[in-house]
């Protein structure tokens, strides 16, 4: 038998801390929305265009209307290093694999 008057609150607060971490981990898995992946993608407008949409004649290309795993394919190659760019391979590495991923899908649905 534990004599210590403190178990009691010792007991609450791991099974506190224990609901927090499982919510916290929750929240982290949760898929990111429609509108998280627009916001991100904003970021890509500088170079590719409002909406992914380049001007005509652009170097860079447009990735509006490119199927999602094309655009994860270049992403994911560009985080890994195995495909030359000037600033893609640092921009790719700021990214997880699931903002990838909702970002690839929002500009694939952009006609």
């Amino acid at each position: 038998m534990n004599n210590d008057n403190t178990f009691p609150f010792r007991l609450a607060a791991h099974a506190a801390l224990a609901w927090f971490a499982a919510a916290l981990g929750t929240a982290a898995m949760a898929a990111p929305t429609v509108d998280q992946a627009r916001q991100w993608s904003a970021a890509c407008a500088n170079c590719h265009g409002p909406a992914g949409k380049a001007p005509a004649g652009s170097p860079v290309p447009g990735l509006a209307g490119r199927p999602q795993s094309y655009l994860v394919e270049q992403m994911q190659a560009f985080k890994a290093g195995t495909r030359d760019a000037t600033v893609m391979q640092q921009i790719a590495k700021g990214y997880t694999d699931e903002q990838i991923t909702a970002i690839a899908a929002w500009f694939a649905s952009v006609k």
